[in-house]
């Protein structure tokens, strides 16, 4: 069967920068777009609106530059307006070479918000595009508010179609600005447009409001639709975009038909990376790229994935880089724990296991979060087992920050009986706790994991003395693995979650 190949355009540099507190700087706009482009290989990048700020226009021309260079300049993509040639002055000093020029899919939005007649409207749009081809520019449009354009007006909407039928375009673009299609009214609309112009290329641009756009990206492919605009994470303006993650699983998985470019192993970090970038966290239970969605928590399911993966399905981790977990806790039974010794490399006997399956449950029952890193603790707490005792200890600290001085700590740590001494200063007060034990073990000859990821949790609600959990995610010799430690001060928690993690490598 020869599949149909779908052009993804990702627009998270334009229309995902939209979502509330986020703005990318340069440097990072111009990162996204390397990998975007080069590893995770999307076919075309929206990276900016015109006019915007300077900070945009260094950013883009950065990114043409990088582009021309590489060959790429034509799959970067600028949002333009019906300005008298502003814009494209403005994407002429940045260098780009495609305006998404914005223009009214509704009659609604061209009455009430621009106060003129289609035929006024049309005319402004086809002398800006004119302009563009003089300057060497391509043009692609969007029909903005299309979806309530094709509900309320759709003779407009047809009447703006058969202009643009007629104009120097490569691709119209159809976005549910607002939101508001349901799969059955993206399929009707679409297969309208596409069966009366076959040949025009339609790209949709889904929005989230109702938690339907994956399912209306699916109808809109089914409909005939040759390009999908998608963000990282979902990201853009209230509920935001149609999920690239979420969509590349299921473009793959249920339309054998169809082709797309996009390399699934490079999802997760390219997710993580804007995650960094934006400080907005991935929900633990977002699909593809959520912490929690290769995790099984059930001991029932970890034991049928030891008996034929019985709790597998075709969303297996490995095709996004990623690993199947098991969580540790009250529900997670006998099965969980035994996968988690194994990768350990731990064995213990029934009686053993009992024990410490009892253990679990009780920590679970007060709601504290166990980690596999976390078993050897439990194991030599419950067994009194000398095989695993403690061979780290941090045995003092003096911790101090004061106003006009860098942070310092002086340490020192026991490593196998032998007593150790160091002194640091760092940007706060757990960055010199850690510079200090740096130079401990660089007298050892031993490098220390990477400090990847960060997390203080305080339960809602507590007083400024609550308990304080910190999670601390280390990568040490190309794995992640997590400790956490449990105290009244937050540093003192990091203190005690990396004891834990010196005493595991």
């Amino acid at each position: 069967m020869k599949k149909r190949k779908i052009e993804i355009m990702d627009t998270t540099l334009r229309d995902g920068e939209q979502t509330s507190g986020v703005s990318f700087s340069v440097s990072e706009k111009l990162t996204l777009a390397k990998l975007l482009l080069e590893e995770l290989q999307v076919d075309r990048i929206e990276v900016a609106s015109a006019r915007v700020s300077d900070g945009e226009l260094q950013s883009v021309q950065q990114i043409t530059k990088w582009a021309f260079e590489k060959g790429y300049l034509n799959n970067v993509e600028v949002l333009t307006f019906v300005d008298n040639g502003v814009s494209l002055k403005w994407m002429e000093a940045a260098g780009a070479k495609v305006q998404n020029l914005l223009t009214k899919g509704s009659l609604n939005h061209l009455t009430h918000q621009l106060k003129k007649t289609p035929e006024r409207h049309f005319a402004e749009i086809s002398e800006t595009i004119a302009k563009a081809n003089e300057m060497g520019i391509e043009t692609n449009v969007y029909l903005e508010d299309w979806s309530n354009g094709m509900r309320n007006s759709p003779e407009y909407v047809f009447q703006f179609l058969e202009f643009l039928s007629k104009q120097p375009v490569k691709r119209i673009m159809l976005p549910d600005t607002l939101g508001v299609l349901t799969h059955y009214e993206t399929y009707s609309f679409i297969s309208q447009i596409v069966q009366k112009y076959p040949e025009l290329h339609f790209d949709f641009h889904g929005h989230n409001d109702y938690d339907l756009s994956v399912a209306n990206v699916m109808e809109a492919i089914k409909a005939g639709c040759h390009g999908l605009h998608l963000t990282v994470n979902g990201m853009g303006e209230r509920a935001g975009n149609a999920p690239m993650a979420s969509v590349v699983a299921v473009v793959n998985d249920f339309l054998p038909e169809i082709e797309i470019s996009i390399k699934e192993p490079s999802l997760f970090k390219v997710s993580k990376l804007v995650s960094a970038f934006t400080g907005f966290g991935i929900p633990a239970n977002k699909p593809i790229v959520g912490d929690n969605v290769f995790t099984q928590t059930a001991g029932i399911h970890a034991d049928g994935d030891s008996k034929k993966n019985l709790y597998f399905n075709d969303l297996l981790p490995e095709r996004f880089g990623r690993k199947r977990k098991y969580a540790l806790g009250k529900t997670s039974g006998k099965a969980n724990i035994q996968k988690n010794l194994q990768e350990l490399g731990l064995t213990l006997n029934d009686e053993e296991l009992k024990k410490v399956t009892q253990r679990i449950i009780e920590l679970g029952d007060k709601k504290e979060r166990v980690t596999k890193e976390d078993l050897p603790y439990i194991i030599s707490d419950v067994l009194d087992s000398g095989s695993l005792q403690q061979k780290v200890f941090v045995k003092s600290y003096v911790l101090t920050h004061s106003k006009g001085l860098q942070p310092s700590t002086s340490l020192a740590v026991e490593i196998e009986g032998e007593s150790y001494e160091e002194h640091a200063q760092g940007d706060g007060q757990f960055d010199a706790f850690m510079n200090a034990l740096r130079k401990v073990y660089r007298s050892k000859k031993i490098s220390l994991p990477n400090l990847i990821d960060y997390a203080v949790r305080i339960p809602p609600g507590s007083n400024s003395d609550a308990l304080c959990e910190t999670l601390i995610t280390w990568e040490h010799d190309n794995k992640e693995f997590t400790t956490r430690g449990l105290d009244s001060d937050q540093t003192v928690s990091a203190i005690k979650a990396t004891e834990k993690m010196l005493n595991i490598i």
